[in-house]
C-alpha cells in the first residue's frame, strides 16, 4: 500500500484524535445526561470542523519541502474533498439515527451516550474496511471496478427510495431482536440492562444500540468505496473519514430539528454516489481531477438543500 504518511504522521494523527475524543468524553461527563441546546450542538459542530481544517492545514504545511509543491496541493484538496463527501453521507446517517431514537422513544438526555457508542464504533469498522480495502486495490487494481459499480447500484437504489419512509416494524433484524431476546418496554435511566442471568431483560436502549451499530456497519459498506474514488493513499482515507465521523453527535444534534427542512437532500446524496461510483467505472480512461469533483460534489449537495428550502415537501395525508 503506497502512502506519503510517516510513521511519525500516523502517530500525530492517533494522538490527535485520542486528544480529541479524551476532551469530548470528559465535557461529556461533567456535563452530565442532559437535552443539547442547538447552540451548544453549533459550538461542537464547528469545533470538530476547525479541527478537521488545522489538521488539514498542518498536513499540507508539513508536505511543504518534502514533496513538490503542486502535490501537497493535491493531497490537502483530496483530503478536503474526501472530508466533504464522508461528512455528506454521514448526514445521510443522521437521519437514520433520527428515525430510530423516534421510533423508540429515547429520551433526550440518553441519547448523547448512544452516539458515543455509535461514533466509536464506525471509528473501529471504518479503520479495519479502510486498510482491508486498501490492501485489495494495491493487489488487485480491478476491485475499483466493483467499488464503482457498487456506488453506481447504491446511488441508484437510495435515488428511487428517496422520500418513502422506511417500516420500521417490518425490519428483520428488529424482528429478529423482539422474538429471541427478552425485552422490557420502559427505559431505566441509561441501563441497557436490568437483572442478571437468567434473568436479565434488555432495556429499549439496548435495542437502539444494537440497530445503531448495524447501521454504522452498513454505512461503512457505502462510504468506504466512495472515499476510494478520490484517493488510494490509506493515510488520507482514514484521516479524512474519522474527521467526518468525529463531529457526527454534535451535527446530529444540530440537524436534528432540521430533517424535514432539508427533505430533498437524500436526492443530493444518491446523485453524489452515482458521480462516484461513474468517476472509479471510468478511471482507466480518464481521470477526472480532485477540483473537479470537489466543486461536483459540493454544488449537487448545495443545490440539493437550496431545491428543499424552496420546494415545500409533500403532505401524504393530501395524497390519499
Amino acid at each position: 500500500m503506497e502512502t506519503i504518511a510517516t510513521p511519525l504522521m500516523w502517530a500525530v494523527f492517533t494522538a490527535f484524535v485520542v486528544v480529541a475524543l479524551l476532551v469530548d468524553l470528559v465535557v461529556l461527563r461533567q456535563n452530565g445526561p442532559h437535552k443539547v441546546s442547538t447552540r451548544e450542538a453549533l459550538t461542537w459542530s464547528a469545533a470538530w470542523i476547525a479541527l478537521a481544517i488545522v489538521f488539514n492545514a498542518g498536513l499540507w504545511w508539513y508536505l511543504q519541502g518534502r514533496v513538490p509543491g503542486p502535490e501537497a496541493d493535491r493531497i490537502a484538496l483530496e483530503f478536503f474533498t474526501g472530508y466533504l463527501v464522508e461528512k455528506a453521507l454521514a448526514v445521510d446517517n443522521i437521519f437514520v439515527f433520527l428515525m430510530l431514537f423516534t421510533y423508540f422513544g429515547v429520551p433526550a438526555q440518553s441519547q448523547q451516550r448512544v452516539l458515543i457508542f455509535g461514533v466509536l464504533g464506525a471509528i473501529v469498522l471504518r479503520a479495519i474496511m479502510i486498510f482491508v480495502g486498501a490492501a485489495l486495490i494495491a493487489q488487485f487494481h480491478w476491485v475499483l471496478y466493483i467499488f464503482g459499480a457498487f456506488l453506481l447500484l447504491t446511488g441508484a437504489k437510495m435515488l428511487w427510495a428517496a422520500g418513502q419512509q422506511p417500516d420500521m416494524d417490518k425490519n428483520p433484524i428488529l424482528r429478529w431482536i423482539t422474538a429471541h431476546l427478552p425485552l422490557i418496554r420502559r427505559y431505566h435511566g441509561e441501563a441497557l440492562w436490568i437483572g442478571q442471568g437468567k434473568r436479565r431483560k434488555y432495556t429499549p436502549l439496548f435495542v437502539v444500540l444494537v440497530m445503531i451499530a448495524i447501521t454504522d456497519v452498513i454505512f461503512a459498506v457505502d462510504s468506504i468505496p466512495a472515499i476510494f474514488a478520490i484517493t488510494t493513499d490509506p493515510f488520507i482515507v482514514l484521516t479524512s473519514n474519522v474527521f467526518a465521523v468525529l463531529g457526527l453527535r454534535a451535527l446530529y444534534f444540530l440537524l436534528a430539528d432540521m430533517a424535514d427542512r432539508f427533505h430533498l437532500l437524500a436526492y443530493g446524496l444518491a446523485l453524489v454516489l452515482i458521480f462516484i461510483g461513474a468517476k472509479m467505472l471510468i478511471v482507466d480512461f480518464y481521470k477526472i481531477p480532485v477540483a473537479v469533483s470537489l466543486g461536483v460534489v459540493a454544488a449537487t449537495l448545495a443545490g440539493a438543500m437550496l431545491l428543499s428550502l424552496w420546494i415545500k415537501p409533500r403532505d401524504p395525508a393530501t395524497e390519499t
